[in-house]
């Protein structure tokens, strides 16, 4: 009977282990299904609220399921004759990657990200409010982080160590992202990130709810706490988190 018990721990953890090491069948690589589509993944990378590339990520690849994926197809569609595209902050997330972030966010002495991301939130409340939790939408492969930007647009390159600006700060005083003026910068844990404000200027409205009305057209629904948080409402695996890497 142990010897059974021994063998099925064995098996499935084997079993486990390759199922987190593969992309299921039922995603898809973005690019594959929207060529056009712009990417711009701040996880790879050093410019993010932890500072240095988040664990799981490992190519600047961008996966979600395919219903999904073709969602925001019909979406870059409406948007490409106006000369405007999507882009993709951040797809699909690993719960490696989401376990990274409860951990660095339990670390209290590490503000490096601060004065940019959320300058005026204490770190010690980000869970409270609902910045960071322990489980992750986007590890269910249907939820995407977007934006917005005019077609052939450039965006700045960050370089590890350059001066941090404030992302409540008008467009042209922040980071230069591409996007359209949405008020804020990506991932900017503060109250004026919430998708309805009255305290931004009708242009910033404006954008926010093109951005929503089109989402919500193709069937997303938006997180009220981040204008650029988005999950598919019908997506096809509610309840299951997925963890393999992203390569």
């Amino acid at each position: 009977m142990k010897t059974s018990i021994f063998l099925l721990t064995i098996f499935l953890t084997f079993f486990c282990k390759n199922i987190n090491a593969q992309v299921p069948a039922e995603f898809v690589e973005v690019v594959k299904i929207i060529p056009t589509i712009v990417l711009d993944l701040r996880y790879i990378s050093d410019h993010n609220f932890i500072g240095k590339p988040i664990i799981g990520y490992n190519a600047p690849k961008c996966y979600l399921t395919r219903e999904t994926a073709n969602a925001l197809k019909k979406v870059q569609e409406e948007l490409l004759p106006f000369g405007l595209s999507l882009k993709i902050y951040d797809s699909y997330r690993p719960q490696r990657a989401v376990d990274h972030f409860v951990e660095w966010a339990k670390n209290l002495a590490d503000t490096s990200m601060k004065r940019e991301f959320y300058p005026d939130v204490p770190k010690e409340i980000l869970f409270d409010e609902g910045y960071i939790a322990s489980r992750s939408s986007h590890t269910r492969g249907s939820t995407v982080d977007i934006t917005i930007v005019p077609v052939n647009s450039q965006q700045e390159v960050y370089t590890a160590g350059q001066e941090l600006c404030d992302c409540r700060k008008p467009a042209l005083e922040r980071f230069k992202d591409n996007s359209l003026d949405m008020g804020t910068g990506y991932d900017c844990f503060d109250p004026l990130s919430w998708t309805v404000r009255q305290d931004i200027t009708p242009k910033q409205r404006a954008n926010r709810l093109l951005l929503k009305s089109l989402m919500e057209k193709y069937g997303f629904k938006n997180y009220a706490k981040e204008w650029w948080h988005f999950t598919l409402r019908n997506e096809p695996f509610p309840d299951t988190y997925f963890n393999f890497v992203v390569e």
